[in-house]
């Protein structure tokens, strides 16, 4: 079931998601050469509960972290560890927070130290590519239409984008129906209606878009061992059009 939110409800989200936005603003210096995804685990997990919040992915579905910390070829769903992050590792950090019955949801991607041009030009199209499906989550679009923009724009710059997981609804779970994929025809799926609070969250490979799992069941790997970049956003849909839960200050 979809369900549609007050401006009350959205409001309350999006102090949830200012939340989020500043424990990402503060791993663009935590993350440095020399630390551990299970550094960045620790100091998400402290930095949201100190805020009055509830690292909300634990516990859902059986998930034991409050992060998400996928490494270089890992899409998504990786497992916070002790390995040493070292220059160019490229890592994918996703969350959600509930603060007061509030959720927001967001992943960001940060490269470790010493960048390449291959780094850099991947993250810069992801990017975009999440930007430009947020300009068609319009009331009176459809679901189709997000994903065809994301992937028209991936692919024409050589790309993957990734099939097996998609954006979706979110409160007063994490995660809710109408699904969100980053692929798609315009003018196809269900219509986006004023109040859908939703995530759109693409993940772009630099090779095929094929993933492959990893023994633990939840981590998921490029099948063709390329790197995999994402961003991700919470957003509620209006008459005024969208409007970003976890926007973060200028980088």
């Amino acid at each position: 079931m979809i369900t549609l939110k007050s401006a009350r409800e959205i409001e309350n989200m999006k102090k949830s998601g200012e939340l989020l936005a500043k424990v990402h603003e503060n791993l663009r210096t935590f993350i440095k050469p020399g630390i551990t995804s299970w550094d960045v685990e620790e100091f998400v997990h402290k930095f949201i509960v100190d805020h009055g919040g509830i690292p909300a992915q634990i516990g859902y579905e059986g998930y034991e972290y409050a992060t998400c910390c996928s490494i270089n070829d890992e899409i998504c769903h990786g497992f916070p560890r002790r390995k040493v992050l070292k220059d160019g590792d490229l890592i994918k950090v996703d969350m959600c927070i509930d603060l007061n019955g509030a959720m927001s949801d967001s992943c960001w991607s940060y490269v470790v130290g010493q960048s390449t041009p291959e780094i850099d030009h991947l993250m810069e199209v992801t990017k975009k590519a999440l930007y430009l499906g947020i300009e068609q989550a319009q009331v009176g679009n459809r679901v189709g239409d997000i994903g065809h923009a994301i992937q028209t724009y991936a692919e024409a710059q050589g790309y993957g984008v990734v099939r097996d997981f998609v954006g979706h609804g979110i409160g007063p779970t994490i995660h809710e129906a109408p699904a969100i994929p980053h692929y798609g025809e315009a003018g196809k799926g269900l219509r986006l209606k004023e109040g859908m609070v939703i995530t759109i969250e693409p993940m772009i490979n630099t090779g095929t878009w094929k993933m492959k799992m990893d023994d633990n069941g939840w981590t998921a790997y490029t099948q063709d061992g390329g790197l995999s970049c994402q961003y991700e956003h919470t957003l509620a849909i209006t008459k005024e059009g969208p409007i970003l839960l976890t926007e973060q200050s200028p980088e």
